[in-house]
């Protein structure tokens, strides 16, 4: 079953030219919306996608009917083949019902997943780079009593710097400052190596 999506980016254009040639291609139903392309909620699109079934085919008048970003038309695409169903574009002559046509889920599959690739591959090295300036990815860990007390009796030792007892404990400079406000004072009376390090960082 063919079934149409028309699109419209303003209520002053009209669809007629995008009816006319859905309904000449054959489409026994068209969903027809008005929105603009920056508009992410598109009601008749999903109500289309939602009356697709496996074996059906979605056909738009041009590639930029159905999405106006490189990363919506992924998104759809791959739910349309998720689902079995197929996508035709008449204006660019897609149609990936037919053996040449089904290159096209395959393009767009290996776009996605290069994406994601990027953004895995950012992530890593986002928390690669905290690790090697003493941050650890997520929320700050929180110093469990015992940590308190250890550093508490590291601070009797004006031998051993402010910086070097967070870093024993696992923690920032500000957050030991957090859970012992008195390490901020010990370490400006001492002039403790560290001790302004992290005073201007978020916990």
């Amino acid at each position: 079953m063919l079934i149409g999506y028309a699109r419209v980016s303003t209520q002053d254009q009209k669809p007629q030219l995008q009816l006319d040639a859905l309904k000449g291609a054959g489409c026994e139903r068209i969903f027809e919306e008005k929105a603009s392309g920056a508009q992410r909620e598109r009601p008749a699109l999903k109500e289309a996608i939602a009356f697709l079934r496996e074996g059906d085919t979605l056909v738009v008048w041009k590639l930029d009917r159905l999405a106006r970003s490189l990363r919506q038309l992924i998104d759809t695409i791959e739910t349309l083949k998720a689902r079995g169903i197929g996508l035709r574009s008449l204006t660019e002559n897609i149609d990936t019902t037919t053996s040449g046509g089904r290159l096209v889920f395959h393009i767009f599959g290996a776009l996605a997943e290069f994406e994601r690739s990027i953004i895995r591959e950012r992530t890593v090295a986002g928390l690669a780079s905290a690790r090697a300036r003493g941050r650890l990815g997520g929320r700050p860990r929180a110093m469990a009593p015992e940590d308190v007390a250890n550093a508490k009796a590291l601070l009797a030792n004006p031998e051993i710097s402010v910086k070097e007892i967070a870093r024993r404990q696992g923690v920032s400079v500000s957050t030991l400052y957090k859970h012992i406000p008195a390490a901020r004072r010990a370490g400006l009376e001492t002039d403790r190596p560290g001790n302004t390090d992290g005073q201007d960082r978020k916990a």
